[in-house]
């Protein structure tokens, strides 16, 4: 099957959002909004052990082991430590995480997701 003139589309209006710049069109790109961010914290208990937070903030939160001991005394220390901040669904995630791990171990520890 050939298409002839008559199968063309119709000429489209000119976009607004397009400019000439020295006989170049271009586009103005919208910006887009970034996503708002959640804190992922951890509560102090005194049941959980500190190498149990430390490895937790290791593997979830893939912190390296100094700053998975700075955010585990911090806790320890002040009762509560952002563990992480991330979009709202990957820091649902991580509290899932936190708390699956820490039930299988039979620890109490507790994390939430606080708008940053």
């Amino acid at each position: 099957m050939t298409h002839g003139p008559e199968d063309e589309l119709p000429p489209q209006p000119p976009d607004p959002t397009r400019e000439r710049e020295h006989g170049v069109a271009t586009k103005t790109r919208q910006k887009t909004a970034r996503p708002p961010r959640y804190k992922v914290v951890l509560h102090n208990d005194d049941y959980t052990p500190m190498e149990f937070v430390v490895m937790l903030l290791e593997q979830v939160f893939r912190k390296g082991p100094s700053e998975a001991t700075q955010i585990m005394l911090a806790i320890h220390r002040g009762g509560i430590g952002i563990a992480g901040v991330y979009v709202l669904e990957v820091a649902e995630t991580k509290v899932v995480a936190v708390h699956r791990m820490a039930e299988e171990k039979g620890y109490p520890l507790r994390a939430g997701v606080e708008k940053e």
